[in-house]
C-alpha cells in the first residue's frame, strides 16, 4: 500500500453511490475541488462517531458550495446501507461503497490500531491535486474544520494566480 502524500496526483477511482450510481473522481477534475473523507464502515460501536462526523458535513454543506468543493464520505459500507444512511439523515453529500476497501488502500488511508480502518480526509484541488491530508480517528469534527480551512487557502492562491 502506497501513502499518498500532499502534492501528489489523487489517484482516478470509481465506486457506486448510496443510489447505486457510478461516481468516476476524475469527472470532476477541473470542475470543482474534492473532499474525500474515508471512514470506518458503520456499525454500532462506530455509529454514533460517523453522525458527529457527518452532522458537521451536512451543517456545512452551504460553505462547501459556496468554495466549489464536492464532499464524497466513502466506507466499505454497502450501497444499501448507504442508502439508508442518506435517507434516515438526509445527507446532502454522496456517500461512495468502497467494498474491499481498493481505494482505501489506493490512497494509503492508515489502520488504527493495525486493525481499525482509519478516518482521514483528503482535500484535492480542481487541478486533482492533493493539498491537505488529515487523519484522526477521534476528533471527528475536526476533519470538518481541517477541510474548510484547507479549500480557504485553495480559494486565495487560485484568485492570487489569477490577478498576477
Amino acid at each position: 500500500m502506497t501513502k499518498l502524500q500532499v502534492g501528489d496526483k489523487a489517484p482516478n477511482f470509481q465506486l457506486k453511490d448510496q443510489d447505486g450510481n457510478m461516481v468516476e473522481i476524475g469527472d470532476f477534475i477541473e470542475k470543482c475541488s474534492m473532499v474525500l473523507f474515508f471512514y470506518p464502515k458503520v456499525a454500532l460501536f462506530v455509529l454514533d462517531c460517523f453522525m458527529v462526523t457527518e452532522d458537521a458535513f451536512r451543517i456545512s454543506m452551504s460553505y462547501f458550495d459556496e468554495l466549489n468543493a464536492k464532499v464524497f464520505g466513502i466506507s466499505s459500507d454497502t450501497v444499501e446501507c448507504h442508502k439508508s444512511l442518506a435517507k434516515e439523515h438526509q445527507l446532502s453529500f454522496t456517500l461512495l461503497s468502497d467494498q474491499g476497501g481498493k481505494v482505501r488502500k489506493l490512497y494509503g488511508v492508515p489502520n488504527t490500531m493495525f486493525i481499525l480502518p482509519g478516518r482521514c480526509t483528503y482535500i484535492i484541488d480542481s487541478n486533482g491535486i492533493i493539498r491537505h491530508i488529515y487523519s484522526s480517528q477521534v476528533k471527528f469534527a475536526n476533519h470538518v474544520m481541517e477541510a474548510k480551512k484547507s479549500l480557504e487557502l485553495i480559494q486565495i492562491s487560485s484568485k492570487q494566480i489569477v490577478e498576477e
